[in-house]
Parts: C-alpha cells; structure tokens; sequence
C-alpha cells in the first residue's frame, strides 16, 4: 500500500485508533499481554511475555487466547475505518512472540453490520456473578455458534443439567486446588491490587462484587478479593439469578494458531452477544489443571474431537456491568524502522 506523505498521515492516526480499540479486548486477569508495533501500512502483533501467568497460564495458551481476541479487535476497528486487513499469523517459526502481521489494503466503506459490531467494543464487559432469569433465546444462541465458526472455533453447549452440574464442580475442585498453592496467590495477588491504586491493567476492585450468588449449579468465582471484603456493592439478589447459558469454546487442535483462532472466536462471540444485552463470565480455572482439562476434554468435548479452550456462562445481567481499566495506547504501540 503506497501512499502520499498526507495518506501516510492519515494511516498512521487509523493505526492508532484501531489500536486504541484492540486495546479493550478482554485478556486473563485483564493482563493485557500484547504490544502494537507499525512500519507504514503493516501492523505487527506481539505477546508480552512478562505479562503471561506464570504459574496458571506456564504454556501462554490464555496468553495468545488474550492476544487473538486483540487481533480480532484490531481487525474489525480497521474494517470500521475502511481497510481490508490482511492478517498473517504466526510469520516467523524463530520468533514465537510474534504473533501476526497485519497489512492494511485499501477496502469498502464499513456496513451497518460492522458499525454496529464496532459500538460494542467498548460496550462489552465481564461479568462475575448470576444472571437474570430470561434465557438466550435460540435464535441468538445459533448466531453465537455461528460467529465462533467463522472464525475457525466452536461452542460446546452445556444442555444436560448433569454436564452443567459436573462443569460447575469441576471449576469448584480446581478452585480449591489452586488456593491451596502459596504461589497462585502471590500471582492471584499481583493482578488484583489492593483499592486506590493508580495502575490500569488487573482486576481492580470495581470490576468485582463483593459476594457473588448462589446459582444452581454454582460456578465460583475468584477471590481476587482474597478475603480483604473488597469489591462493588453485589447486584441485588432475590433468588433469581441464573448461571445462565454454559458453553465450552473449543479448537480442533491445541498449538499457538488453535489459541490464537480461538481468541478471535472468543471476542467475535462476546461482541455478537453485547449486541443483544449478552454478558460473559469466564471459569478458565478448571482449564489450568491439566489432568483436568485432560478429562473435560474427554468427557465433554470427545463427540466434537476438539480440545476445550475457555468456560464460559453468557447472560442478561441488570446496568452496564463493571468498570474496567486499560493502559494507556503510548504504552503497547510502538514505531518501528522501515
């Protein structure tokens, strides 16, 4: 993509919003691994290592789950800008941190489709409790499958209460297991800072309640709190919060490109739910034990033939959702030589 001194002005203030976009992609404990370096019209990728989970994620498959729901980001801000973006993954074997390049191709101006996509962006939030009684409708429901499809992964649906009730127990046993570890909760620790802190990436204390509901099946949530009784005021609870709609997010293999696929998957789906009034909570502790995942992959995800990826409940919930934090885009977007 050849361009003016003027266009060249003009692709570089589409690259940082594009960026400042990707940014508020969702990401394990909101660790934000990624960094954004440009040289003209391309766009590199990159994980930031330093950012992975050492002791829940040593592999960095959440890590690169992270990344490719940024990528996705970035792919649908630039098609909102009116470029066709060319993504190759994984360019280079000897470099494994860089994870994509991104070419900028000029492209048609964006659909109501994608304008609508777009506004959920910032729109879309975590959510760590119960949700309201109404179901996803089916028709919603196939579109979520759908979107996770067109991006090379696929939901799993929870249906059989007993599937629901043994995911529920499953993520309570790798609960437990996981505090019983000194060194999960020292990195459980760093990435829930304590209230008032000035940082702009962890789970902070308005993105949490202090006391989730008693759904059935329960799902914990994690106590980023660590018993310090922080976190917002809880969603008013009368006995009518649901878990909602269980699914599993799964590839067809288990290596970087199935991780960064599904990322992409992860935040397609999040977005098409956003759309209508769909929040998601995540339950990746199971998923981090490996005999544990091992089984669910066994039991769960065998007539699929795939490996189970991220937990996942989706639902209305009641307000905006909480608050969350990014840094500042100075801080992941860099130049780079020509």
């Amino acid at each position: 993509m050849r361009t003016t001194p003027m266009e060249s002005e003009r692709v570089a203030a589409d690259v940082r919003r594009a960026v400042e976009d990707a940014i508020w992609a969702p990401s394990v404990h909101n660790t934000q691994p990624w960094r954004f370096g440009v040289r003209g019209a391309r766009i590199t990728l990159r994980a930031d290592p330093d950012r992975r989970l050492g002791v829940a994620d040593p592999m960095g498959r959440e890590m690169l789950i992270s990344c490719g729901a940024a990528l996705y980001t970035l792919r649908l801000s630039l098609r909102m800008l009116g470029y066709d973006p060319v993504v190759h993954l994984l360019p280079d074997p000897d470099r494994p941190h860089l994870l994509a390049d991104v070419d900028l191709r000029p492209g048609e101006p964006a659909d109501a489709a994608v304008e609508l996509e777009h506004a959920q962006i910032r729109r879309r939030h975590s959510h760590r409790g119960g949700f309201l009684p109404d179901p996803v409708p089916a028709g919603v429901q196939s579109l979520l499958r759908h979107a996770a499809e067109r991006e090379g992964a696929r939901l799993v649906q929870a249906v059989d209460a007993n599937v629901k009730g043994a995911l529920a127990a499953l993520t309570d046993a790798a609960e437990h297991i996981q505090r019983r570890s000194p060194a999960y909760a020292t990195e459980i620790a760093r990435w829930a800072p304590a209230p008032g802190t000035s940082r702009r990436d962890g789970v902070q204390e308005g993105a949490y309640p202090q006391r989730t509901p008693q759904t059935a099946p329960y799902f914990p949530a994690r106590d980023f709190a660590r018993g310090q009784g922080w976190g917002t005021e809880p969603d008013p609870d009368d006995g009518t919060a649901r878990s909602g709609l269980v699914v599993l997010l799964v590839s067809g293999g288990d290596t970087p490109a199935h991780w960064l696929k599904s990322g992409q998957a992860l935040q397609r789906v999040l977005l098409r739910a956003a759309e209508h009034g769909l929040s998601a909570a995540y339950h990746t502790q199971a998923l981090q034990i490996p005999d544990l995942r091992a089984f669910i992959r066994t039991q769960f995800c065998a007539d699929a033939d795939a490996d189970p990826q991220l937990l996942l409940r989706l639902g209305a919930v009641e307000g905006e959702g909480r608050s969350s934090v990014r840094r500042p885009v100075e801080e992941v977007l860099t130049g780079e030589p020509g």
